[in-house]
């Protein structure tokens, strides 16, 4: 079945791929970036792949230009059957370093971002009583890890904001949600998130810095098993878009499997959980 499918953050990395791979599935995609000029790179990557994708602009981190997107793709089509919400920061720095405008930023992006992108596109999903929302979270967003609180935070949100949903608007309007959650991922992601902690001052010279040092070194040495190419973790996202049973979450590897499994191994597809919930508290 051909979808009318919407993704955030494409002008690298995951979204690229996701992008790629959606349209090679015979779908209607359009893939959305803050700023189109950087379109070279999925430009490329659709090309080499014999496919055809819309390019619009979209800043998540901006109402009006998300509801402007949104809505000029409702114009053009009608319906919008699948959000794929990958836009996304990462980021490195301990709370006593961090400001509370870098706090603001990645908390903006992260989870406001997801929340401005699904309120945009939820009423139409409602009225056609069916629609999925896939938010790319993270293991972040499931178990914290150091010096990545902020970040963690943020996915943390964006993972509670999923199960909520989930918990009554997939039941009462047939619109389904799923978290996806990557370990890592071999992506200029990482490099983006060192470079913004270079650019507003870089690791100082504090009792923090043995830590981080500590903390770098064993994710260079986690690289070869923990990190996945964004083509695999697009593959799992993709399979969550065509299933006719979606999880409400999913890692992307063994790795991560492994990494979750204290938090995961009773429900690991959050299914049931979603029942739980459902029966507690609106009657089954």
């Amino acid at each position: 079945m051909s979808r009318i499918v919407v993704i955030t953050g494409c002008s690298a990395g995951l979204g690229i791929a996701i992008a790629v791979q959606a349209a090679r599935g015979g779908n209607t995609v359009y893939a959305t970036m803050r700023d189109p000029g950087k379109a070279d790179a999925l430009q490329q990557a659709a090309a080499a792949a014999q496919v055809s994708l819309h390019i619009l602009p979209m800043d998540v981190a901006d109402t009006a230009s998300v509801n402007a997107c949104v809505d000029e793709i409702l114009v053009r089509e009608g319906r919008i059957d699948v959000l794929i919400n990958n836009a996304g920061s990462g980021f490195v720095r301990s709370t006593e370093q961090a400001s509370e405008e870098d706090i603001a930023w990645i908390m903006n992006v992260n989870f406001m971002g997801v929340v401005r992108t699904t309120k945009a596109v939820i009423a139409s999903m409602r009225r056609a009583r069916a629609g999925h929302i896939i938010n790319i979270t993270s293991v972040g967003g499931l178990v914290g890890q150091p010096f990545n609180e902020v970040y963690c935070a943020s996915k943390f949100a964006v993972e509670g904001y999923t199960e909520s949903l989930a918990a009554y608007v997939q039941p009462s309007f047939g619109i389904r949600f799923t978290a996806v959650e990557p370990g890592g991922i071999r992506s200029e992601f990482a490099n983006a998130a060192l470079a913004h902690v270079a650019a507003t001052g870089g690791m100082l010279e504090d009792e923090y810095l043995p830590i981080i040092q500590k903390y770098l070194g064993g994710a260079r040495a986690r690289g070869d098993t923990a990190y996945q190419t964004c083509d695999q973790v697009a593959e799992v996202v993709i399979r969550c878009m065509e299933s006719d049973n979606p999880p409400v979450r999913t890692r992307t590897s063994d790795w991560a499997e492994d990494f979750c499994r204290l938090k995961t191994d009773a429900d690991p597809d959050g299914l049931k959980l979603q029942k739980q919930v459902v029966e507690m508290f609106l009657g089954g």
